[in-house]
């Protein structure tokens, strides 16, 4: 995978709360939320539940996901970075595959 240098900023908009790599997250969609401050997934993992943060909505809407997309109980892969508090289980996805559709939500950030 492909290392990537991590953005300041304040708060939780940004990059700062992440790991550096990228990680790769596969698991069943159990909750979907397009809306502010990020549209999130909620997605079960050999049960444990995975919080995916996306882009804010305008940016995740116009990437193509909307809530018509994806269903609770479908199947995805998040690529993105994972939080750098190893007992967090957290993620910000760069790209989501759902049904076999691919989203880019940071295409500036997708690995090459």
């Amino acid at each position: 995978m492909t290392a990537l240098m991590s953005v300041n900023a304040a708060a939780h908009h940004g990059w700062s709360w992440t790991d550096d790599g990228f990680f790769e997250l596969k698991g069943t969609i159990s909750g979907i939320y397009i809306g502010n401050p990020h549209a999130t997934l909620d997605v079960d993992v050999e049960g444990e539940t995975w919080r995916v943060e996306l882009a804010p909505p305008s940016r995740t809407i116009a990437a193509g996901f909307t809530e018509d997309v994806a269903a609770v109980g479908d199947e995805i892969t998040a690529i993105g970075n994972r939080s750098r508090e190893s007992t967090e289980r957290r993620m910000k996805a760069v790209r989501i595959v759902v049904r076999d559709e691919t989203y880019d939500v940071y295409p500036y950030r997708v690995p090459s």
